[in-house]
């Protein structure tokens, strides 16, 4: 079995050496020397002496070993290279704040089935989402997977873990026909144009506000980045790096919006900041230009999963091949058909200026019928 030495790190802060190191699955740090009394080599030993018996706990795995410190320098370090840096962001965060919280000083040996599902029904008791504990069972399965196989635990008490049904589900939300017009019918051209290519073309709000002109090409537009938490990230999946097909009148409206931006060059954000040097911001977008309008509406529950779950259900609704439907959002159907079946372009355009023209319809029965 290898060892699992970690090195540390230091750094010059001010003229002072600092040695910063894991322990117990948090991030320990201490002042050594100064500079000009202590050089880097001696800094080193120094360093290494404090984590030659935090090392030392690892030589051969053991249950003796704790949670934190088998989080820290096992199954962190490994996940970390798998992980899209936004997926390792929520997923440390949530194992942090909830699972560390509890265990960090625990032998990883000691803790046994009972007490975690009494860990899962607590969270669900506290309404914690459904979503999130189910994301705690899966860490807690994969945590004492790994553990497992590397020799620190006999067996693995998280595998017949369950999400406790008190956990909170999501209300998952859609728009009729009617209300999809009503939110167009509020909005400016530019929350107008991120509208439609939400619900008319199934777009996640990430793909939307990262768009660059160069990507929107006739009738598709080519997803190839998002904007997640304010920072430009790979697409979702791999899945979600596609072609999109625009309907005819979402052609139209880029068009629009064309005339009205000043930056088209090949740097151009489609949807820039006032500075235009970076996207607007989705969640500042949304609270100034998006929020009160639709409150005036009485549409305050909609949002952005309102509008993709409300493409999907409506192209439900028309029958449209759910192959169609998936290819157009960036979502698996199953592997059979994801490996093997593609759909084309021109197939997708189609479905979505079907979609528009009922939309248009629905206006305007409605409209007729007021006037009768």
């Amino acid at each position: 079995m290898r060892k699992r030495h970690q090195e540390g790190s230091l750094t010059n802060v001010g003229g002072v050496w600092i040695a910063q190191w894991w322990e117990n699955g948090h991030r320990r740090k201490k002042t050594l020397g100064r500079l000009s009394k202590l050089t880097k080599s001696e800094a080193r030993l120094q360093l290494a002496q404090i984590l030659s018996p935090i090392n030392a706990r690892f030589d051969s795995p053991s249950a003796h070993h704790s949670f934190g410190d088998f989080l820290a320098s096992v199954y962190l370090p490994f996940y970390r290279r798998k992980w899209k840096s936004s997926t390792a962001e929520n997923n440390e965060d949530r194992v942090r704040h909830h699972l560390l919280s509890e265990y960090s000083r625990r032998e990883i040996g000691s803790i046994d089935r009972d007490e975690l599902q009494a860990l899962l029904d607590r969270k669900a008791q506290h309404r914690l989402s459904f979503s999130t504990v189910d994301h705690l069972r899966w860490d807690l399965k994969q945590i004492f997977d790994m553990a497992l196989v590397e020799g620190f635990v006999q067996r693995n008490p998280a595998v017949l873990l369950f999400t406790p049904r008190e956990a909170p589900r999501p209300n998952k939300l859609r728009m009729s026909w009617e209300e999809v017009n009503l939110l167009f019918s509020v909005l400016d051209l530019r929350e107008l144009l991120v509208a439609k290519l939400a619900v008319i073309a199934g777009m996640r709000p990430g793909e939307i506000f990262a768009l660059k002109w160069p990507q929107v090409e006739g009738d598709h537009i080519e997803i190839v980045r998002r904007l997640y938490r304010g920072k430009l990230d790979s697409p979702k999946t791999h899945r979600s790096v596609r072609l999109v097909a625009l309907s005819n009148g979402l052609q139209t409206l880029f068009h629009k919006w064309q005339d009205a931006s000043v930056d088209l060059t090949g740097d151009g954000w489609v949807f820039p900041s006032e500075r235009g040097k970076t996207p607007v911001a989705k969640d500042n977008c949304w609270r100034r230009h998006f929020a009160p309008r639709l409150k005036s509406a009485g549409l305050e529950w909609v949002d952005f999963h309102v509008m993709r779950r409300t493409h999907s259900s409506l192209m439900r609704e028309k029958n449209v091949d759910p192959k169609l439907v998936a290819d157009q959002l960036g979502h698996s159907l199953d592997v059979n058909l994801n490996v093997y079946t593609d759909t084309a372009l021109r197939l997708r355009k189609e479905a979505t200026d079907a979609l528009e023209h009922d939309i248009e319809q629905a206006d305007h029965a409605v409209d007729r019928a007021c006037n009768s």
